[in-house]
């Protein structure tokens, strides 16, 4: 099992259950990105300079499993340059990367985005989904709400429930507090926002997987089919 946190997250789910309702309609647009300022102290030193579409498994993951679709062919173009000191080390300049993928058997394509280094923005995971019937928008800031288009121009701003109750409730309280806190900082979690809720998600789900005998909801295959787009991206400019 992959343990990719974006599929987990409230606002994933959220959108997962409106689709499997057939709320929204035909889908026309995916969008995702991960943006993040990593240049403050305090990652291991393996991080700074790590090439930003290297690992794009994140957006990846939120436009191919919110359309349930497999990357047939992709582009990347990186734009910008990162500090001499980072770039050296794994040979990539670029502050920002910009994939696109079309998917196979389908008439959609997705917009990935992802930056690291040197690009002042607040920390950010973002799905979008242009539709037919209502588009979804994650929030552009911490704190707001994600917005729901619907007619021609109308937009109201929903609240995203936390999906807890899904889960036993032993561990279900964990989905809106870690084990880290003020007095327990740690960089990948304060920053990354306790990834959405999504850790014991994925716990449950690769034990569940391992009790029921199944493939996880993450299998290889589907794990496969948002990493190797960043081994294709031979056609960075």
């Amino acid at each position: 099992m992959m343990m990719e946190t974006a599929v987990y997250t409230r606002e994933f789910l959220f959108v997962k259950e409106m689709m499997d309702k057939g709320e929204l309609g035909k889908i026309q647009f995916l969008r995702g990105s991960h943006q993040q300022n990593m240049s403050l102290p305090g990652w291991p030193d393996y991080w700074y300079g790590f090439p930003p579409c290297t690992t794009p498994r994140t957006p990846s993951a939120l436009s191919c499993l919110s359309s349930e679709g497999e990357v047939e062919s992709v582009v990347c173009f990186g734009s910008g340059t990162i500090r001499e000191e980072y770039s050296k080390k794994y040979g990539s300049p670029f502050a920002i990367e910009t994939a696109l993928m079309k998917l196979r058997s389908s008439d959609l394509s997705c917009e990935v985005t992802r930056s690291l280094f040197d690009t002042i923005r607040q920390y950010r995971g973002e799905l979008r989904r242009v539709r037919h019937e209502l588009s979804f928008e994650w929030e552009q800031l911490a704190g707001e709400k994600p917005v729901l288009y619907s007619g021609y121009e109308d937009a109201k701003r929903v609240e995203v429930p936390d999906f807890g109750s899904r889960l036993p409730k032993e561990i279900a309280p964990y989905t809106v507090h870690g084990v880290y806190d003020e007095q327990h900082e740690h960089t990948s979690f304060i920053q990354g926002a306790g990834h959405g809720g999504s850790h014991p998600h994925l716990a449950h789900e690769f034990i569940r997987a391992i009790v029921e005998g199944r493939e996880s909801a993450m299998d290889s295959r589907r794990a496969a089919n948002w990493t190797w787009p960043a081994s294709a991206l031979t056609s960075r400019q």
